[in-house]
């Protein structure tokens, strides 16, 4: 019987909110009976998506439905039924059409059923992929959290192979490496500076997040530019059904999220701000008086993100962040003003499109901007009576990219899943600038404009031959394009993994990468003012060569649930053309006076290899993690420590930290965590003498030199001996939070108690050498003095979603 070709589609939404209405049964009577059974042969059935989309292929539907020759291919007495727990089913004839969009009302009324899957999520010992991790976002609320600001970086250090730079920082050195070697993406976009507050807490609002990973080796294809790990975050998109929003008030900022439906729930928006109040308080009591400073800090940040579902085939998304931390302070003593201020800040926004081209084939087109700025100044101004001068010194420093992705991903069979694309990113580095003013005189030193590209192509194929072998390949060309040099590198990855029986899997990666850009820092704790340089001619790209083996296991429960998942692995990296300042330079204060930071750096290697355990559950009224980190990290510099290896100042040793969150009752929670680190290395002097100088100068009345003319001065000389031979004392701490929710029919409320450092533990943060008397002798002595930063610190906050 012969019949056009035709298919039925269409939307299914809630009557009343009209939300769209996921996992839908769609089927025709024809091919059931009147109680909903099969009726035999083949079944024709379809349910919708999670944007309430369907679709059907009606003429294999109408050769089942016309059981009698007959009958037209077009007649009414062929019906579609729509039902879904908790709705009136609805049956719509289909004749001529070929789109229909039904809105079902709730009218069912059904005692409630929990029904939970047994595999939340993939199964680790499935995946070809090692050294990956997902951040738990769902657990970012129930952790305990610095003054009640939790942080997704400060989860992120949790991991094994994650090392922090110090107390209370969101720096991070993944397997050895430095901070300049992490890439941080928000939705496609680079964020190159992720902290605020000297680094205490980062950009990321975890409000707003739905997605963390962590890549720290075996890396797929299409990341590159970084040697040490990935860390993507992708945004919410806003709620299609209605407005939601949630808010809090903390010890140190306070912040409001507000999301929903633009016309009809086919757009969403969805807005959030954050804004600290550290340090507003003080400079309100302080007033302009001669000779008492007055002081402003604090940061804000805001995220925005639109969502549009233009048809079943093509959503786009436009995403921004702008952040800015302000550190200024403001003194007048009789004629003379006296200011300084350090402010930094972050612009990112991306536009991305997603294409489904067929079933097995889409893509994504992405366009992102990033720009990050530091500023240092300081600024005297002297009046005399109606004339005033002013003298100004500013430090500026800035990086700005603009980026073009294209991505597709292919199901090309069952055994293959294929992706491949491109980017390209045009970097402008702005590496320094200071500004003399004096008078209405201005003059400028130390600007250095420079324009590079970075480009890349990748492919990579995640091939399933059999049941027990997982191989993901790939490889990623990149580019780099500088007025004076260019370079052309291949970068090949390859994982396996062979599944064993009782769900455990053997796996293995290699990993090259290459890294164009650099940050000039002394290797201590990462501060706002660091560096962002590109590679030249005289300095080279960084690269690495990773490789890693372990095991993986998933520890089912006797229901079958997804119990706990164990990783164990084991890695070895080498670093090449890593830099370094030299010995006595600085950015700001460059050595012997030169402007030119390509002068002042050094450049050199290192080795990086341990061992990194992990034991996660993410489900149940008890959730957590434990891990554990045995490595060494080790530099040479041919300039630095006379060319000797040193260990750089975030090698330690182990690393533990322990994560647990148990829920007492329904409203009530509690949660801990306790980390453990070996000391970090420093350099600090292991003795000191005084050396005499004789300074020869010119007869004032002669003008030759006399003996009489000679200046006599002791000068203390202290040795340092190796580079970084000390070692810190171990750092410790536990962190407890207690919270109490309550549900309403509109708002759930949460009051959180927590305290930081719950045994008031002093953890060294930095180290000082002074002189005291002794109280016997009387005699000066030089002690080593070990200085903390945070004691126990109580807080407590409440939050707010409706």
């Amino acid at each position: 019987m012969a019949q056009s070709p035709r298919t039925v589609s269409g939307y299914v939404r809630d009557r009343e909110s009209n939300k769209p209405l996921a996992n839908v049964n769609v089927y025709t009577t024809a091919t059931r009976q009147p109680d909903g059974r099969p009726k035999g042969g083949r079944q024709y059935a379809t349910t919708t998506d999670a944007d309430g989309h369907y679709r059907i292929n009606l003429p294999d539907l109408l050769a089942e439905a016309n059981l009698k020759q007959s009958q037209p291919a077009t007649s009414p007495e062929l019906t579609l039924l729509f039902s879904l727990v908790g709705y009136e089913p609805q049956a719509r004839a289909v004749s001529g059409t070929t789109a229909i969009d039904v809105w079902l009302t709730a009218g069912q009324t059904l005692q409630e059923i929990v029904v939970k899957s047994s595999v939340s999520a993939p199964k680790i010992s499935d995946l070809a992929g090692m050294s990956q991790l997902s951040v738990p976002v769902d657990q970012l609320s129930k952790i305990p959290a610095l003054l009640g600001e939790r942080d997704v970086l400060k989860v992120v250090q949790l991991m094994p192979g994650v090392q922090k730079s110090s107390e209370g920082s969101t720096n991070m050195y993944v397997r050895g490496g430095g901070p300049d070697q992490n890439l941080f993406l928000l939705d496609d976009a680079i964020v190159y500076n992720p902290s605020h507050l000297f680094g205490f807490f980062s950009v990321f609002n975890g409000d707003v997040l739905r997605h963390v990973s962590l890549t720290k080796g075996g890396f797929p294809a299409n990341y590159g530019g970084r040697l040490s790990s990935v860390i993507e975050t992708t945004m919410k998109e806003g709620s299609k059904d209605r407005i939601h929003g949630q808010g809090s008030v903390g010890a140190i900022a306070s912040r409001f999220t507000l999301d929903g439906p633009i016309a009809k729930g086919n757009a969403t928006f969805l807005v959030s701000g954050r804004r600290s109040y550290y340090g507003l308080l003080s400079s309100l009591i302080q007033q302009q008086k001669p000779g008492n400073m007055v002081s402003k800090t604090y940061f804000y940040d805001i995220n925005t993100r639109l969502t549009w579902q233009l048809t079943d085939r093509d959503k786009l998304s436009l995403s921004g962040y702008t952040g800015y931390d302000d550190f200024s302070s403001s003194r007048f003593q009789n004629t003379t003003t006296y200011k300084s201020a350090l402010n930094w800040g972050n612009k990112v926004g991306s536009l991305r499109w997603q294409h489904q081209y067929t079933a097995r084939l889409m893509s994504t087109a992405s366009l992102a901007y990033s720009s990050y700025q530091l500023q240092v100044a300081n600024q005297e101004s002297v009046a005399f009576d109606s004339l005033s001068r002013v003298f100004q010194l500013k430090y500026l420093s800035a990086i700005r990219d603009i980026t073009l992705k294209y991505d597709w991903n292919w199901s090309a069979g069952t055994t293959h899943q294929l992706r491949f694309g491109a980017a390209s990113t045009w970097h402008r580095f702005k590496p320094g600038a200071v500004v003399q003013d004096a008078s209405g005189d201005e003059a400028m030193g130390g600007v250095q404009l420079t324009n590079a590209v970075e480009s890349g192509i990748y492919a990579e194929d995640n091939w399933s031959p059999n049941a027990r072998w997982r191989v993901q390949a790939g490889l990623r060309l990149s580019h780099y394009a500088h007025p004076d040099v260019r370079y052309l590198r291949p970068e090949p990855r390859l994982s396996v993994a062979y599944v064993l029986p009782r769900q455990w899997s053997l796996k293995a990666s290699y990993a090259r990468m290459n890294q164009y850009v650099h940050i000039l820092s002394n290797t201590g704790p990462g501060l706002p003012t660091d560096l962002w340089v590109p590679t030249t001619r005289q300095v080279s790209p960084q690269q690495s060569e990773q490789v890693a083996a372990g095991l993986a296991k998933d520890i089912s429960t006797r229901s079958g649930q997804r119990g706990f998942t164990l990783t164990v692995e084991g890695y070895y990296k080498r670093m090449n053309q890593i830099i370094s300042l030299r010995q006595g330079a600085t950015f700001m204060n460059p050595l012997s006076g030169n402007a030119n930071w390509e002068q002042n750096v050094t450049p050199g290697r290192g080795w990086a290899y341990g061992t990194e355990v992990m034991l996660q559950k993410q489900t149940g009224r008890l959730s957590g993690w434990l891990g554990y980190t045995l490595s060494w990290t080790k530099w040479q510099f041919d300039e630095l420590n006379n060319g000797n290896v040193f260990f750089p100042r975030y090698d330690r040793r182990h690393n533990l930290s322990v994560v647990g969150m148990y829920d007492l009752s329904k409203h009530l929670r509690i949660s801990a965590i306790w980390v453990y680190g070996t000391g970090q290395a420093l350099t600090l002097p292991l003795s000191r003498y005084i050396v005499n100088t004789n300074k020869v100068v010119p007869s004032p009345t002669t003008g030759t030199e006399s003996s009489t003319s000679r200046l006599s001065k002791n000068v203390t000389v202290r040795d340092y001996g190796d580079l970084n031979s000390f070692r810190t004392e171990p750092y410790h701490r536990l962190d407890l939070s207690l919270q109490y929710q309550r549900q309403g029919r509109r708002f759930t409320s949460t009051w959180e108690i927590g305290v930081y450092n719950a045994y008031n533990r002093a953890n060294p943060f930095y180290y000082a050498m002074e002189s005291e008397k002794d109280p016997v002798t009387k005699v000066s002595r030089t002690v080593l003095r070990r200085y903390s930063l945070f004691p126990a610190v109580p807080s407590l906050s409440y939050s707010v979603k409706f």
